[in-house]
């Protein structure tokens, strides 16, 4: 096969492309990435060199491109990881997640319908659009029950709203013209190569370097979290076995409030690098809380498991190997703590710390 990955060196993306690169040599990984400030080729370094893969650079909203990369690689499948992700940002910048998350996917699908439709109709056996999206379509939880791939969609942030309108557009590109889609909903990620604006990052980096480690409101809101390779397995297990048309919810099955997470982290750092975890627990400063913030996300994967896919990481185990790959990293970290990333931070975080 001929796998099209777009946004392929941002965090899930390139965990899929280094997870199954090497493993399917038999098949051509294309990856398609405009490189914004989350993306760093350093996160495949490990398959660059491969024969199976490669790399092109460019925007999802770039027809032009897109003709150019559909005629020479003819790809059978394209994965969609691209999107911009970061809530916060959304909130601020509401702009780019319209463009990206929406239009980029318009043209996608677009591109996907002119050279996988026949002549008849139908559409080459074989091909696949995965759109990779997320449970904050749904809105939030009470203290009770979990999102089903038939709960009411419900965002509550330019971001999630984004996400929730790329959803509808590929369900209704099967339903009008029967290209074959599916379409994953996942809970929070984390694991090696996520850019350190996202919670559990910004937390090992802030405390290592003495800063504080800033918590939204009381830390009471809880998330669903779903260690990163867990997930790229359950895309592979779904592009296998799943029915085209329907939708996978993918969980992790580890419900935690922020704050608890946050001293777990803390913990294991003091464990990592004996030191006592109070030093790094001492740092929390609890700032004014995100607008529209959803309190609870929880994902019922049972849909999904009965392809045969679980997690293999425990929440335990997937956060200390999280810790430790930050620890044994520097490099890439240093990488992507720039100026920009530095001044974004200050303006996010520091300026609303409650004093």
């Amino acid at each position: 096969m001929r796998i099209l990955v777009t946004g392929g060196a941002g965090f899930i993306g390139s965990n899929f492309l280094n997870l199954f690169v090497a493993r399917y040599p038999e098949h051509h990984f294309i990856n398609l990435d405009k490189l914004t400030y989350a993306a760093n080729l350093l996160n495949l370094t490990e398959i660059e060199n491969l024969p199976n893969y490669t790399f092109v650079q460019g925007d999802l909203t770039d027809r032009p491109l897109l003709d150019q990369v559909f005629d020479r690689f003819q790809p059978d499948r394209m994965v969609h990881f691209a999107a911009e992700s970061h809530v916060d940002r959304s909130i601020s910048e509401p702009g780019a997640f319209i463009y990206t998350n929406i239009l980029g996917t318009f043209h996608l699908l677009e591109i996907c319908k002119k050279n996988w439709q026949e002549s008849n109709g139908k559409f080459r056996e074989g091909t696949l659009l995965h759109h990779v999206s997320t449970d904050e379509v749904y809105g939030s939880l009470g203290a009770e029950g979990l999102f089903t791939e038939d709960s009411r969609y419900d965002p509550s942030s330019p971001y999630s709203a984004s996400k929730a309108s790329g959803d509808h557009l590929v369900r209704s590109y099967f339903r009008t013209y029967g290209l074959p889609v599916l379409i994953t909903n996942c809970s929070n990620n984390y694991g090696p190569y996520q850019f350190p604006e996202k919670l559990i990052p910004l937390m090992i980096l802030h405390a290592l370097e003495g800063k504080p480690l800033p918590v939204y409101g009381k830390g009471e809101n809880v998330r669903d979290w779903l260690y990163v390779e867990d997930h790229c397995e359950a895309i592979w297990t779904v592009m296998e076995k799943g029915i085209l048309g329907e939708t996978y919810n993918i969980g992790g099955n580890y419900e935690r409030k922020n704050i608890e997470l946050v001293h777990t982290i803390c913990d294991l750092l003091g464990a990592e690098l004996n030191r006592d975890p109070q030093e790094f627990k001492d740092l929390i400063v609890f700032t004014r809380d995100r607008p529209g913030h959803d309190l609870r996300y929880a994902i019922d994967s049972s849909k999904m498991m009965k392809l045969g896919w679980q997690p293999r990481e425990t929440f335990t185990t997937g956060l200390q190997k999280t810790v430790q790959w930050y620890l044994n990293h520097r490099p890439w970290v240093e990488s992507v703590q720039s100026g920009a990333y530095q001044n974004w931070m200050k303006q996010q975080y520091d300026e609303k710390i409650i004093k």
